[in-house]
């Protein structure tokens, strides 16, 4: 079977601001002074945060969902465009070479969709197929990841993966939910694009032989049990998250099991992981996630970083942190990297990547299902 890696991510960011100036500035009226709100928000784990709706400037609570759409559609578009031209430019290729893009959001939606506006900016081959994934949430990067994977696999043509969210657009109404405030002290907008290419036939190094990933094979685990734990409901108000507490609790009786199948089908055990990529839904989910696997602190400083720096950006932060991995000294090559992510359902999904480079061993194909 054809092998494929992740040869290049680009990403693109709105206009940044401080976390605790969102507080001041607007968040600590919008929640009427409370003083739980401002504990949560000093306990989010984030610095700063993108967004193209900063509500220091623009309170958008009361927008109908129809005007946050109609945002969406003007925001969008050059963000993507943004991401896209990078991790293309990063892996020395044209848009003419794309065979397939994959777009996956669940913050907006429009018809001809993100995926005909990016295809129609950047340039691509009006035979070049399109993949959209929507409404998966946080964890969304990673079975797009997936199929984008196999469609590389099969037709030996590279293919890029898009996530972008505008989280920014939903902020809801004031409220003395305290689901509502863990949100609005989490999330942030981002844009991360990523592209495959294939191997050679046997698994060879191809273009692979530059830094970069190998996908190697994906699990995916969903407790229904979960399933009204993480929600994410469209309003006449924008789209509303649910988010309980008892989130991590649930996480934490499947994490250990489910990464550690990942790994034993492909001949591997959790003291071989080299690299980790976890989704920092919250403070609580990477602790959860460090004590159920054992890591050492250093493990998911990474994600730590992003979600510090960044916020949670819902699908492309995974993405984010897999840039952050590359750039900042990948393992050597061969070596074994787990991303994981974590959405509504309530769901888990884990990708075993292997990192590319000179002299590393050849790229392989999914040992498993």
């Amino acid at each position: 079977m054809v092998s494929c890696a992740i040869t290049a991510v680009g990403t693109a960011t709105p206009p940044g601001v401080d976390h605790e100036d969102l507080w001041n500035g607007f968040f600590a009226g919008h929640f009427a002074g409370s003083r739980i709100a401002g504990r949560i928000f000093s306990g989010a784990g984030v610095r700063r945060r993108h967004t193209v709706a900063d509500p220091r400037h623009e309170d958008i609570s009361g927008w109908t969902t129809a005007a946050r759409m109609r945002r969406y559609a003007e925001q969008a578009p050059p963000l993507g465009h943004r991401a896209v031209t990078r991790a293309l430019a990063g892996a020395g290729l044209a848009p003419e070479d794309v065979g397939l893009l994959t777009v996956a959001s669940c913050t907006g939606y429009s018809t001809p969709g993100l995926d005909i506006e990016l295809a129609a900016s950047l340039g691509l081959r009006p035979d070049a197929q399109r993949l959209l994934v929507g409404h998966m949430g946080c964890y969304a990067a990673l079975p797009a990841l997936r199929g984008t994977a196999d469609y590389v696999r099969t037709h030996r043509r590279p293919a890029v993966l898009l996530c972008l969210e505008l989280t920014s657009l939903h902020l809801q109404p004031p409220t003395t939910d305290p689901q509502q405030v863990v949100c609005h002290a989490l999330f942030g907008d981002a844009a991360a694009a990523v592209v495959l290419q294939p191997g050679p036939p046997g698994g060879g190094p191809g273009p692979a032989a530059a830094p970069g990933l190998g996908v190697v094979d994906t699990a995916s685990l969903t407790d229904p049990s979960g399933r009204d734990e993480m929600t994410w409901t469209v309003t006449d108000h924008g789209f509303r998250m649910g988010l309980t507490a008892r989130v991590p609790d649930i996480l934490a009786k499947h994490v250990r099991p489910a990464v550690e199948d990942l790994l034993h089908r492909n001949g591997l055990a959790l003291p071989d992981v080299a690299g980790w990529a976890v989704h920092p839904g919250g403070p609580r989910i990477l602790d959860t996630v460090e004590t159920e696997l054992a890591l050492p602190a250093e493990a998911l400083g990474p994600s730590r970083a992003v979600l510090a720096e960044l916020g949670n950006c819902s699908s492309p932060t995974v993405l984010l942190i897999l840039d952050r991995l590359l750039r900042n000294g990948a393992p050597p090559p061969g070596s074994p990297v787990v991303a994981m992510a974590f959405g509504p359902g309530l769901t888990l999904c884990a990708t075993l990547l292997r990192t590319t480079g000179p002299g590393g061993p050849p790229l392989t194909a999914p040992a498993g299902p």
